[in-house]
């Protein structure tokens, strides 16, 4: 049978990419270690979301093991082997704070790991396509550098610049430019996925994510923007804006149109190609707009304060460009925008075990 190997099988991505796959006919291997609760504390926790897929996909496989362990790895896909068609690699540490704290975990995980798995599929399944979630932070803060102009609930890109009509593509430099140590870390992954494309003739793709989101997110103050949001919306527990005016602007993507576009990768990959991927035009909000939707959905008042001090690394304003990949690709569409992803993830939250 033909295998889908997918790490950080139990987060959002994750999970949303074994139900993805496994409706089409894959058997799954799904590795994670759940080291999200070592990042961020109990209420981050993917346990549930393990326990959830074991037992409602029988063909699901899953291995406790460190993405940073070469023995245990080449154990997995030694024993998979070319069955194995598509490698799916969202594990990761995901915050610019944590990263400042423990430089060395957040390598080894970030880019340590990512090579240990690019080199077991180079081994073991070279034919696979091989797909890593990485992000715009690889960037850094160059975005800031935008020419962008404040209105009434948001920065916003000048209508004369190139990007204003599409976002931000693929071409802006990653170069001289802040990137937090998070964001140093998975360029350094980025750059490894790219050059085992380009210099083994490998099917790789690093898919450079805005804000991925979805009900299926173990949300913290620290990572999972969005969910985390509508949940301090629903309790009433506080949040806290850091900086920009609140008018930072995000596109967030659904986790389901993510997995989507992976998928029509895979039906067609290429060598070491790299795609901004996020809610682009099409689903966008600023951290005020975002609050005023909570609040509309919820039809509460969100508990919340406003620091002047901005996160490390963070971008004023960030809209994905993914004309590439619709160009790649041109049948693949988005099937939510920001309040369909804020509706579900309220209806999930309300009606879950899991808040």
């Amino acid at each position: 049978m033909d295998i889908a190997l997918i790490t950080g099988s139990a987060g959002l991505i994750g999970a949303e990419a074994v139900r993805f796959f496994s409706k089409n006919g894959f058997q799954i291997v799904g590795i994670d270690n759940d080291m999200r609760k070592e990042f961020f504390g109990e209420e981050a926790s993917t346990k549930w979301s393990r326990e959830k897929l074991e037992s409602e996909i029988t063909d699901y496989f899953h291995y406790s093991d460190d993405i940073r362990d070469k023995v245990a790895m080449e154990n997995i896909f030694k024993r998979y082997g070319n069955d194995i068609k598509i490698v799916i690699h969202t594990a990761a540490q995901p915050s610019h704070d944590w990263a400042a704290k423990d430089p060395f975990t957040d390598f080894t995980v970030n880019a340590n790991g990512t090579l240990t798995l690019l080199e077991m599929t180079r081994q073991y399944c070279p034919d696979a396509v091989f797909i890593f979630t990485s992000t715009n932070k690889v960037y850094g803060d160059t975005p800031n550098e935008l020419p962008l102009v404040e209105l009434e609930t948001r920065w916003e890109i000048d209508e004369s610049h190139p990007y204003f009509e599409n976002g931000i593509d693929e071409y802006m430099s990653v170069d001289q430019t802040k990137h937090s140590l998070f964001g140093a870390s998975k360029l350094a992954a980025d750059v490894l996925v790219q050059e085992y494309g380009k210099y083994f003739n490998m099917k790789t793709a690093c898919f450079r994510g805005g804000c991925l989101t979805g009900p299926g997110h173990s949300p913290t103050e620290l990572h999972g923007f969005l969910a985390y949001l509508m949940k301090c919306a629903i309790t009433g527990k506080h949040y806290t804006i850091f900086g920009y005016k609140g008018k930072q602007v995000r596109d967030n993507i659904h986790s389901y149109d993510l997995v989507n576009a992976f998928w029509h990768f895979f039906q067609n990959p290429r060598i070491g190609e790299v795609y901004n991927m996020g809610g682009g035009r099409h689903s966008n909000c600023s951290m005020l707009e975002a609050i005023n939707m909570c609040e509309e959905i919820t039809g509460k008042k969100m508990n919340y304060t406003y620091s002047e001090v901005n996160r490390i690394g963070d971008h004023v304003w960030w809209i994905s460009d993914v004309s590439k990949f619709k160009d790649h690709y041109p049948t693949w569409d988005y099937k939510y925008d920001i309040k369909d992803i804020l509706i579900e993830i309220y209806q999930n939250s309300l009606f879950s075990d899991v808040k």
